[in-house]
């Protein structure tokens, strides 16, 4: 089992954008930041406002709450699960050595028709909010090969 161990509490603003499906969310690495970049929000009311019962602040256009920032060095595991690792999932290279679109494309070739279609329906229905539908004017349906 993973618990977190007392480290330096360090968090993230998560702002969720209710009316942008086109960026439905923003990441910031402190609320200053956040309301620099949009001044019509108060820093001083969302600060007290996020530090009452570690609750979101929430309104008709917007959900911005704070969460701590879990890494490596902030968790152990427990001795009941010896077997459980945490493995670094960072890879350092030189920007114009990196070609991460063949890298994506092996990835998405090595799996199945079935499963590259089904992590598509995922991500589409991750960005629909509930009740809304998908506008299928773009898509145009075609019968996978090998299928009646």
């Amino acid at each position: 089992m993973l618990t977190h161990q007392s480290a330096p509490h360090r968090r993230v603003i998560i702002v969720h954008w209710k009316n942008n499906p086109a960026a439905p969310f923003e990441i910031f690495s402190n609320l200053k930041l956040f309301c620099q970049i949009h001044p019509s929000y108060n820093y001083n009311t969302l600060n007290n406002y996020l530090s009452k019962g570690k609750t979101a602040f929430e309104n008709e256009r917007v959900r911005i709450e704070r969460k701590p920032i879990v890494n490596k060095q902030s968790i152990s595991v427990n001795s009941q699960a010896p077997h459980e690792t945490i493995s670094s999932v960072v890879r350092k290279a030189r920007m114009h050595e990196i070609n991460e679109g063949e890298e994506d494309l092996r990835y998405w070739l090595s799996k199945s028709p079935q499963e590259r279609l089904a992590a598509v329906n995922f991500i589409v229905a991750q960005s629909l909010t509930p009740g809304q539908k998908l506008d299928k004017t773009m898509i145009r349906k075609r019968k996978m090969k090998g299928k009646k």
